[in-house]
């Protein structure tokens, strides 16, 4: 059975707790790094991580960005959005369609 995971501070995904899903708090760049290879190899489909963690980890997540799973997804953290959910989101779509179809200005 596949799981879902959040990882980031833990003022952030405690709430996530409360919901059903494994919650990891860190504290430093190299933790969120080491939790999300660990979870990537056991069944974790979706891992939730706060953008403030994500945004110092990048090309660790780009290497799973190919892969079925896990769906790795920037949240905002409890300091408010960074963007990169965003971004993110923007980038897949420009992939799908061939083009920005969700910014562009008119």
């Amino acid at each position: 059975m596949y799981k879902i995971g959040v990882i980031g501070d833990k003022d952030s995904i405690l709430g996530f707790k409360a919901i059903g899903m494994s919650v990891f708090p860190v504290t430093t760049s190299n933790e969120a790094e080491e939790i999300l290879d660990k979870l990537a190899r056991e069944e974790y489909a979706v891992i939730y991580i706060t953008e403030q963690f994500a945004k110092d980890i990048v090309s660790t997540i780009d290497k799973y960005s190919d892969d079925r799973f896990p769906a790795i997804i920037p949240i905002p953290g409890n300091q408010g959005s960074l963007g990169i959910g965003m971004m993110g989101v923007k980038k897949n779509v420009e992939r799908a369609v061939g083009a920005d179809i969700l910014f562009r200005d008119e």
